[in-house]
């Protein structure tokens, strides 16, 4: 007969919980990343959609970037009366595909997916590129770097699932009368918005909007 004690028992329950644990991170943690992506976009929508309501001077409007009509033309970095830019890129996170080559990070045609400023898209390496587990990685914009250039937009559109978008900041945005970008805008895509939705992000939330 075999005899099992008390502390042998309490090891074994141990193992068993610990495998239990490592089989649900394993299943779990691409869901993680996708829901804690959604929840960092909403939060970051939602408190700067706050500071819209602060800086709005010209009644319940403010200017903003229509995705499906802009062509990344360039203007938006070129013709803002802020300097840098008020226009900067945002990753819809549910869209994003997480690519190891992500068309909106890389040049096109590149051999080796070194990430050496020569390989980049972005002329001022405001994308960070953070790995997730294999094969995915997680691309997050620094917003004080960012021009509004709209390059890794077009490569992310043109290539991608389209997740880069160009968005006007309203924490920097001077809200004109008549806004420059708009003026020059050859697709007519920047247009007045009602200030308590001041954001036009692709995926979920305009899904929401249409609704």
């Amino acid at each position: 007969m075999i005899t099992v004690t008390n502390s042998q028992i309490v090891t074994f329950q141990k193992q068993k919980s610990n495998n239990e644990m490592a089989d649900d991170k394993k299943f779990n943690r691409r869901d993680f990343i996708q829901n804690s992506m959604r929840i960092t976009l909403g939060l970051a929508v939602a408190g700067l959609g706050g500071l819209t309501l602060m800086h709005s001077t010209k009644g319940n409007y403010v200017w903003q970037i229509d995705p499906f009509k802009c062509t990344q033309c360039g203007r938006c970095a070129t013709s803002c009366v802020m300097s840098p830019s008020a226009v900067k890129c945002v990753n819809a996170y549910d869209l994003c595909g997480y690519c190891d080559l992500c068309t909106g990070y890389f040049k096109n045609g590149v051999k080796d997916l070194n990430t050496g400023a020569e390989n980049l898209v972005c002329p001022t390496s405001a994308i960070n590129r953070k790995f997730i587990e294999d094969p995915y990685f997680q691309f997050d914009i620094n917003e004080n770097l960012c021009i509004g250039c709209g390059k890794c937009v077009k490569g992310c559109t043109s290539f991608g699932n389209g997740s880069f978008i160009l968005q006007i900041r309203h924490d920097r945005c001077k809200n004109c009368n008549e806004c420059a970008i708009a003026r020059l805008c050859p697709s007519d895509a920047i247009k007045r918005v009602p200030a308590d939705k001041p954001y036009m992000i692709k995926g979920d939330f305009v899904k929401k909007d249409k609704s």
